[in-house]
């Protein structure tokens, strides 16, 4: 049986463990294997939306293939649009040539890249190395283990514990073609009767589709009707601006939606993933560093429970840990994750239900993007909020200056 040792092991070559192998092997001369596990050209799952802050921290993201978004349209859950100017651009690119371009960083830097399906077994005790497994038989070892292979990570349930259905959220999709006038806005629309928004991400060469909501209250059935009236929605637009994006609202539009289904059913290709989104008391108690591992982004439940957006956490979770590692204090990246990001997700899970209630009658959402169209205070705090620049734990403050906030 061939059996190769390492410093560090990182299973999972999204942006949290290719931006970690690149961290230590570059930095700390680390010895480092990074396990890729998912079929050449299988994209990830995900709206591929990298914020203003992202870029702003590590701006070498801007030399991957992607597209950068200086305006976005925002629906209220009955169809009312406000149009927001990024002082910030943020980018929108494909998994794939997100991943790759981290990925190859990474073996640029000296990281070993195994694309391997592994399993691990447990250590007997602290003193152990890891043990990776292919199912061909061949064996990695290493006295760190590093988790990076998404919300469903085998790793993370075996170390942290598994979550519960009501602390993960769905997002589900489809990419379909440009359209054929080449105007395609980025949307972001928040669902009628349900909590969670929809979103349409144009990239190089197709529109990223979804809708992302909670696990326990999902409904597939509903929700990928509410997404095809979206979608149809959208096309619609492009082709007569006034009509409404959930609702035609007119029997002339009948045949044009009847069309723009047709031809998205020929080309439309479907995606689906999990998403943590942890509950405040989750945050308190979870752990994402023990002796000898450590898990990384969505691994760790590392995402905004509020948007879902996961990517600036991921590389954010992966820099602190290396930090950690390479001063020779691996345990103190459970200290830094929790002063660095810890406390404004955490917020942002106190935040999440009334975000997606109601207020003055309304779904809260749609009393957003009213209070925002008629107040510039307002709207450049929401257009912060969307560009990653303004945080959750300091909003309720903002925006009580600017109006009355149920925040």
């Amino acid at each position: 049986m061939t059996s190769e040792r390492f410093d560090v092991l990182i299973v999972g070559a999204g942006p949290a463990g290719s931006f970690a192998a690149e961290k230590l092997a570059r930095g700390g001369g680390v010895r480092v294997a990074l396990f890729d596990g998912r079929p050449a050209g299988e994209p990830k799952a995900c709206g591929g939306g990298v914020t203003s802050k992202a870029l702003k921290a590590w701006p070498h993201l801007l030399k991957a293939v992607g597209r950068t978004v200086s305006e976005i349209e925002m629906y209220s859950p009955a169809g009312k649009r406000l149009h927001l100017k990024l002082n910030e651009p943020f980018a929108i690119y494909s998994r794939t040539a997100f991943d790759s371009y981290l990925r190859d960083r990474a073996a640029d830097s000296g990281a070993h890249i195994i694309r391997e399906r592994v399993s691990f077994r447990a250590r007997a005790n602290e003193a152990e190395d890891w043990i990776l497994q292919s199912k061909d038989g061949l064996r990695w070892s290493a006295p760190m283990l590093i988790a990076a292979d998404g919300a469903n990570s085998p790793i993370a349930k075996r170390l942290a514990g598994a979550l519960p259905p009501a602390e993960m959220e769905v997002a589900f999709g489809y990419r379909t073609p440009l359209p054929k006038n080449d105007d395609a806005p980025t949307v972001v629309a928040f669902l009628p009767g349900w909590a969670g928004y929809a979103w349409a991400f144009p990239r190089v060469d197709h529109i990223s589709f979804g809708i992302a909501t909670s696990q326990d209250a999902f409904d597939h059935q509903a929700l990928d009707q509410l997404l095809w009236k979206f979608m149809i929605g959208y096309y619609r637009q492009r082709e007569d601006r006034k009509s409404n994006l959930w609702h035609a609202r007119d029997a002339q539009y009948e045949d044009m939606d009847a069309r723009i289904k047709d031809e998205l059913e020929a080309t439309a290709e479907r995606y689906a993933a999990r998403i943590p989104g942890l509950a405040v008391k989750t945050w308190d108690t979870r752990r994402a560093a023990g002796e000898g591992w450590a898990l990384l982004g969505d691994a760790a439940g590392f995402a905004d429970p509020v948007t879902g957006e996961g990517i600036y956490y991921a590389l954010r979770s992966a820099e602190l840990f290396a930090e950690s590692y390479m001063e020779g204090r691996p345990l103190d990246y459970e200290r830094r994750w929790r002063e660095g990001f810890g406390r404004e997700l955490r917020r942002a899970s106190e935040m999440r239900q009334r975000f997606y209630g109601n207020f003055w009658g309304a779904p809260f959402t749609e009393r957003m993007i009213e209070l925002a169209g008629a107040h510039r205070g307002i709207k450049r705090v929401l257009t912060e909020l969307v560009a990653g620049d303004q945080g959750y734990v300091d909003l309720k403050r903002k925006l009580a200056r600017k109006a009355v906030w149920p925040l």
